[in-house]
């Protein structure tokens, strides 16, 4: 290996998820909430990367992109949300409380 600064491992768990080691948090200089990148080389090697913060999420992007572009093409199919379909969400939903932090369940994966 050329120019290795830090050789460090992590195990990962039956649901695939792992802990980055404390010295790889260190050296990335990693906080609560931050997003790192996997870079998969051609090799079969893997880069980690800290994620810059204003990196877009490329689907995301294309997908606000179309609909941008849908919206100027055909502004006439915008309508305002009702109170009817309001109901009709909130029926659909209940009362389901969504922990966005929560580890997925064995069937979500």
């Amino acid at each position: 290996m050329v120019n290795v600064h830090l050789i460090s491992e992590s195990t990962l768990t039956e649901r695939y998820q792992t802990t980055v080691p404390e010295n790889v948090r260190r050296a990335l200089q990693l906080k609560k909430r931050e997003k790192i990148r996997y870079t998969i080389q051609t090799d079969g090697s893997v880069l980690l990367s800290k994620a810059k913060q204003d990196e877009i999420d490329p689907v995301l992007s294309h997908f606000l992109s179309f609909l941008a572009n849908d919206i100027k093409q055909n502004p006439q199919k915008l309508t305002a949300i009702t109170p009817e379909l309001v109901t009709s969400i909130g029926n659909l939903i209940g009362h389901t409380e969504i922990d966005l932090n929560a580890p997925l369940s064995d069937e979500d994966e």
